[in-house]
């Protein structure tokens, strides 16, 4: 029997030591999945419900600074582009899985690869070569990982690929399924049945799909820069997993007749696109229903073409997976114009809360909130208000009167800028961020954005920024102790409207904006990124800890009395860490810091490991490549291991893996 199982079983047990001792309250595991040895990963987030959690315990507190380097795996993407001249690979982010003996992932390139465990040697690689269909929409050349499916007697991999293809490879020995597609052998065309006539160039897929009982459910990226109102429909669709067959599609932007289409004023429902699924997903098999983050509609920034509030933007939808008809929903932010997409997947979690069991749902955010629902209902778990925003000034444009907030738990990161958000290291910086901001409009969180130059301000000030808060690697939870752990960063930016050159776009306004500093130190005061504990029996927090030692060495903060770390002043690609869970331990990445750079990630950076129950930092491993994943980690030849991908973007591309002893 699993541990997901055992602890299963045993939540009839929590809940009645519950009745009589209230200490007791236990979460569980959410998902009625396939089991997972204790000692696999079998999905992007280990299991369904994007828990990121292992049982495993053979890395503790007590031996964690015995972790070594074991081995390292290179990707053949140098290889494809030596081959391929013109195509130039991304980040290298994609978090394995390891199931049945072997490690799988996507490079950046989608080369699909098999690794043994124990060594990092290449078993097998599978390539679609969708790198000759040109460089994909939005990101470039990426991936965040594939799924693992297995009924018993099939064990696949599925993938969605760049060139919009959904392929099934036979875990054993990469070769396609051939009773998988059904306008290939192996893969069927994720270019059709797209809900309107498009540009299929303009979508591409970068994060795994996920199999939710027998259906395979896919999500897309669609471009982000666009120039006219009219742009694809993110909409999501469902796949037959063993046939490859079209099953149904759910419209993320309603379509004639279907609730919603009233909140897309003069018919904009009609032309309007993006609000996508680009995230990562999660399934509660036992309830059939899978869980969609969704994001922004067209454009990020303006949408006086789409008044209205905009059903399904910016909103988790429960669908049910057999037949994509919708069976809840919620609306994070009305009218979107401040790219806070949903960017990950909801955690499932069972919860006891004022002694009540709830199987749940915890979605995380940009904005610094987590939502929190039952899962079965969409019944918010604490009151959720809505409380009236600041309102545009844009010609044209519209905002909605109010906007919802979490009454629990509270936010993890800074909402909104005002000058006590100031840094105050010395008179001196003081001084210069209270000129700096001077020609900018500081609000509350929602402020919308300003063309530029108007009342003499250039800008607004955006926090959180639109890389986050949390961004695509999410939350891990404990489902143990109810415990929900969220790395951020508090990045703040400038942004503003402008007319566009109309030979080149058809919008109203365009957007301009950038991270904004002091001399290569954040305007605001520190921590600048965080990892923040969540107690989701309790709706409370129950710790925070900066991230990152942060710029303590600059020039301006020379001789002042400064804690040990101040949190990673980040920059807009930089990582606002990746996390993990075991049952001591919390690994979380982090990529060096680059104060002031907007353009690239340091060449280097940090793993480290945090006692989960008070956030000490108890390990932490400085190495290069930038690393860029979620951790895993797994059990092999009764050793454990955790595994992070690194490099990519310019430098070597690379699996990292680190055990207890000698390599």
């Amino acid at each position: 029997m699993t541990s997901s199982s055992h602890l299963s079983s045993g939540s009839v047990y929590c809940l009645l030591l519950t009745a009589y001792f209230s200490l007791f309250a236990v979460a569980t595991p959410a998902q009625s999945e396939e089991p997972i040895p204790d000692g696999e990963w079998h999905h992007y987030g280990r299991d369904k419900a994007s828990s990121r959690y292992s049982p495993l315990d053979q890395i503790q507190r007590e031996n964690v600074g015995d972790l070594v380097e074991v081995w390292r795996w290179s990707s053949p993407d140098t290889r494809v582009q030596a081959q391929n001249g013109s195509v130039r690979p991304g980040a290298f982010k994609a978090t394995p899985v390891m199931a049945g003996g072997l490690l799988y992932l996507p490079t950046s390139l989608g080369v699909i690869v098999a690794i043994d465990p124990a060594t990092g040697k290449t078993v097998w690689e599978h390539d679609p070569e969708s790198y000759k269909s040109g460089r994909p929409a939005n990101a470039g050349w990426q991936h965040r990982g594939a799924e693992y499916w297995s009924n018993g007697e099939k064990r696949r991999i599925i993938m969605a690929t760049h060139h919009r293809r959904l392929i099934s490879i036979d875990a054993a020995n990469g070769k396609p399924d051939l009773d998988f597609g059904v306008d290939g052998d192996g893969w069927t065309d994720l270019a059709t049945r797209l809900g309107r006539e498009i540009d299929p160039r303009k979508i591409t897929h970068s994060s795994p799909p996920i199999v939710c009982n027998d259906t395979i459910v896919v999500g897309s990226i669609v471009s982000d820069g666009p120039t006219s109102p009219e742009m694809p429909p993110g909409h999501v669709r469902g796949y037959d997993v063993n046939t490859g067959a079209f099953k149904w599609i759910f419209h993320t932007i309603p379509q004639e007749g279907e609730n919603g289409t009233e909140t897309w004023h003069d018919d904009s429902w009609k032309y309007s696109g993006n609000t996508n699924v680009w995230a990562t997903l999660s399934c509660d098999e036992e309830l059939g229903y899978v869980y969609l983050p969704t994001s922004t509609p067209t454009s990020d920034w303006y949408g006086g073409h789409r008044r209205g509030a905009n059903l399904y933007a910016e909103s988790l939808v429960a669908l049910d997976a057999a037949t994509g008809e919708r069976k809840w929903h919620f609306q994070a932010v009305h009218h979107g114009l401040w790219d806070y997409d949903f960017p990950c997947a909801a955690n499932l979690v069972d919860i006891t809360v004022d002694g009540r069991r709830i199987k749940a749902i915890a979605q995380v955010s940009k904005q610094g909130f987590t939502y929190v629902f039952d899962r079965r209902t969409g019944e918010p778990v604490w009151p959720i208000e809505e409380r009236a925003v600041p309102q545009t000034t844009v010609p044209g444009e519209w905002t909605s009167p109010t906007q919802p907030h979490p009454t629990k738990p509270p936010p993890f990161e800074r909402q909104g800028v005002s000058i006590d958000d100031l840094i105050d290291f010395t008179p001196e910086l003081r001084q210069k961020a209270l000129d700096f901001v001077e020609e900018y409009l500081l609000g509350p969180l929602y402020t919308p954005p300003i063309v530029a130059g108007d009342n003499g301000k250039k800008a607004i000030l955006l926090l959180p920024s639109p890389a986050g808060g949390a961004n695509w690697r999410g939350a891990a939870f404990d489902p143990v102790t109810g415990m929900l752990y969220v790395p951020s960063m508090t990045l703040l930016m400038e942004l503003a409207l402008i007319k566009p050159d109309p030979a080149r776009s058809r919008l109203d306004y365009a957007v301009i904006g950038d991270v904004v500093g002091l001399d290569h130190l954040p305007l605001i005061k520190p921590p600048w990124g965080r990892i923040t504990a969540i107690d989701l029996n309790q709706g409370e927090i129950a710790w925070v800890v900066p991230h990152g030692v942060g710029p303590r060495d600059h020039p301006l903060l020379a001789g002042l009395e400064l804690p040990p770390r101040l949190g990673a002043a980040p920059n807009f690609y930089q990582s606002n860490g990746g996390a993990m869970l075991t049952k001591e331990l919390l690994f979380v990445i982090q990529a060096d810091e680059e104060p002031g750079s907007r353009t690239r990630m340091g060449p280097a950076g940090n793993l480290s490991a945090f006692d989960k129950e008070t956030g000490e930092l108890v390990w932490e491993h400085h190495f290069a490549p930038t690393p860029h994943s979620n951790p895993m980690t797994y059990l092999w030849q009764d050793r454990q291991y955790v595994v992070v991908s690194a490099g990519g973007a310019g430098l070597p591309a690379e699996l990292v893996a680190f055990a207890v002893g000698s390599k």
